[in-house]
């Protein structure tokens, strides 16, 4: 018998394109993986600052590297969102303080430190402009990470940073794990009179698949979404709605109150240990918006424009309830989706479940590809020979349009226990170019919660579901056209209120007809989308737009408040978000639910003092989706000086430079509020 060899060891994979071979990871390799890639990283280091000769950017900033810890948690971290277990969260809780004790000794190394600053201020020879960016990046992470602080404050520092890891990670478990514990289990039909078919079908099939009769519902947006806008019993709805908005916040094992000021708490005395008066102090200065100012000014713009309409439009929805109802309704958050959709549905005979039919899965994905065939020459191949974690994933083999290699993409579409709600895309591989390897190809991954096949029907997805996997797929395109030299540089390492620029851009094409056209059919008769029903999703694109905007300036303004605290935060979480949202606030607050404490964005991922960054980066997407306006959506030169100027070149200049070059102006907010129905044009 063959003896087992852990793949992360093993200088390449013996697969097609070097992927990761899945299937042959045995949950075991990971800790020898990453104990073993921390044991090459310490000798490399010991040889690098021991070397005699003089700091070089060769021997110093860019010097060979094994790679082995990088390979190994960036997959293990991957799929602990993606597909994870319970010895996956526990193997995670115990190597995540050995991982950021491993980081904080290489950043705190005076050694090392000593010879990059001697490179920095010293350099052995004229940089080529990415290499100066290279070496501002690594000399300014020292700096940022605490290289200047004395000894004793450096241990301090990483020990803060151990337990800001640990806390992030134990706050995202919660999440998910409570999540997956709750299930609405309904057994008389009458109570679910309203919800469609299809979505009584894949209730149907949740409860079978548990063993049950009946129907269950779950708080997975593909079940949550259709149940909070069609069923008819309010008290059921407010049941739905009640369980998913107290995520985190009830006296349970999954209680994530406790950590929202802890961790609020850490990431400011981080930033204060740093010389910043304030965690979005220290945030800000790498981002496009520079300071907390800038971050304000836009969320206040965009407030002033849009809070009037969106008042209107949530006082419209209660008179509609009223008159609908014959009497006096009072407007709850458990109402919104379910009164809006109908005022919706009636004025514009527009319903997402009308549309469902006409767009299978397999067709949108072919409707997707083809959208970036048409504008870069691209195309798309599935391989079956290419290993992927989870029998649902599927592996694509991108070529140029010289049918060159591009990258891989996996794509991993619907909801499972073992899944993070939400989307997202990550890189398995980035991209990066040199004498040894060549220009080594991206390999990406896109991952989504969408609307499952049943029995009966394949997976149908909404217009919603549409734009989500445009979005995703809009960061993949940035992370697969990469052409860059430096890995850090390559892909999405791009400032955080500019990564969204790729993505939402992507979201403009959802309610285009020639788009639509594409794929869009019925998918029992292959009969085309109706023009009549494309002519109706194009006049309703702009309904609720001010709620829904005014609805992400309240999360940006919740963040701020809770990273530009100046003291320790020590109150009550439900009354801090309660005052921080008050100024967007327009339905009657709810007692006992809390955002904060299932905002993953701020509280694990990389959001913190950045959730603005959505509204930054649409006015970025809007403005440059008006350029092709100007051109033609579909110009071919347009899109290929998007891929030149901004898809394929990372982090090599600052954000607003790449942005110039595309588009040949400053951003202008005017193109959000033509396309939102704020402004005419």
């Amino acid at each position: 018998m063959e003896l087992h060899k852990n793949p992360f060891l093993e200088k390449k994979y013996d697969t097609p394109h070097d992927t990761v071979p899945f299937e042959d990871i045995r949950f075991e390799d990971y800790e020898e993986a990453m104990m073993e890639g921390i044991r090459r990283d310490d000798a490399e280091m010991d040889l690098l600052v021991n070397n005699p000769d003089a700091p070089t950017f060769e021997n110093t900033i860019t010097p060979k590297s094994d790679h082995t810890l990088e390979r190994v948690t960036g997959v293990f971290f991957n799929l602990l969102s993606a597909h994870t277990d319970d010895r996956m969260n526990r193997l995670a809780q115990k190597m995540q303080p050995i991982l950021t004790e491993h980081s904080n000794k290489t950043l705190m190394n005076k050694k090392l430190w000593e010879r990059v600053k001697f490179v920095h201020d010293t350099p052995n020879r004229p940089l080529t402009a990415e290499e100066q960016r290279l070496m501002d990046k690594i000399y300014d992470g020292f700096v940022r990470q605490g290289a200047l602080l004395p000894e004793e404050e450096k241990t301090e520092l990483g020990e803060l940073k151990k337990q800001l890891g640990l806390l992030s990670l134990q706050f995202q478990q919660n999440e998910l794990k409570e999540t997956n514990a709750f299930t609405l289990h309904i057994t008389d039909a009458d109570r679910l009179k309203g919800l469609p078919e299809n979505r009584m079908e894949a209730a149907a099939a949740e409860a079978k698949e548990r063993g049950l009769d009946g129907w269950v519902f779950t708080l997975h947006q593909p079940s949550y979404g259709p149940f909070i806008t069609y069923v008819d019993d309010r008290e059921l709805r407010r049941q739905m709605y009640m369980a998913r908005n107290t995520l985190g916040c009830k006296a349970n094992e999954w209680n994530n109150l406790p950590l929202v000021p802890r961790i609020v708490n850490l990431r400011r005395r981080l930033a204060n240990m740093l010389g910043r008066s304030t965690f979005a102090d220290f945030v800000l200065e790498k981002r496009m918006a520079k300071d907390k100012e800038h971050v304000y000014a836009l969320l206040n713009q965009l407030l002033e424009a849009y809070l009037p309409v969106a008042k209107r439009e949530i006082e419209e929805i209660r008179h509609y309830a009223c008159e609908k109802s014959g009497r006096d309704v009072q407007l709850m958050p458990w109402d919104l989706a379910y009164w809006s959709h109908k005022l919706q549905e009636e004025r514009y005979n527009i319903d997402p479940e009308l549309l469902r039919p006409y767009f299978e899965l397999e067709r949108v994905t072919q409707g997707v590809f083809g959208l970036a065939t048409r504008l870069y020459g691209i195309t798309f191949h599935k391989r079956a020979d290419i290993q992927v974690y989870h029998p649902e994933v599927e592996a694509w083999e991108v070529k140029d349009r010289d049918n060159s290699f591009l990258g891989i993409l996996y794509t991993d579409y619907h909801p499972r226990a073992s899944k993070q709600s939400g989307a997202w895309m990550i890189c398995y591989k980035e991209q990066w170019n040199d004498e040894e390897d060549g220009n080594s190809r991206p390999h990406a991954s896109i991952t989504m919660n969408f609307s499952k096949s049943t029995p009966e029907k394949p997976s149908l997805l909404t217009l919603g579901e549409i734009e989500t996997f445009l979005h995703e797929f809009g960061h993949s395109l940035h992370a697969l056209f990469s052409q860059v030299h430096f890995e850090s540089l390559s892909c999405t390492n791009v400032a955080w209120d500019f990564v969204e620029l790729p993505s939402q851009f992507m979201e403009n094409y959802a309610t285009e007809p020639e788009f639509l056209n594409s794929f869009a059919a019925h998918w029992q008769t292959g009969e085309p989308l109706p023009q009549e029903y494309i002519e109706r999703i194009r006049r309703s694109r702009n309904f609720m737009a001010g709620y829904a905007c005014v609805r992400q300036v309240s999360l940006g303004l919740l963040d701020m408040a809770y990273y530009t605290l100046t003291e320790d935060f020590q109150g009550d979480v439900f009354e801090f978000e309660r005052k921080a949202m008050e100024p967007t606030q327009i339905l009657p607050v709810v007692e006992g639910t809390c955002m904060s404490t299932q905002f993953g964005h701020i509280f694990t991922g990389g959001y913190a003092a950045g959730y603005y960054s959505y509204k930054w980066s649409e006015v970025l997407d809007a403005d440059a989706f008006a350029f092709f306006q100007e051109k033609g959506i579909f110009n071919t030169d347009v899109a290929e000086k998007f891929r030149s100027e901004v898809l394929s070149r990372g982090n090599t200049e600052p954000a607003m430079d790449l942005y110039h070059n595309f588009r040949g102006k400053d951003p202008d907010i005017k193109a959000l509020l033509v396309r939102d129905g704020i402004e005419k044009n």
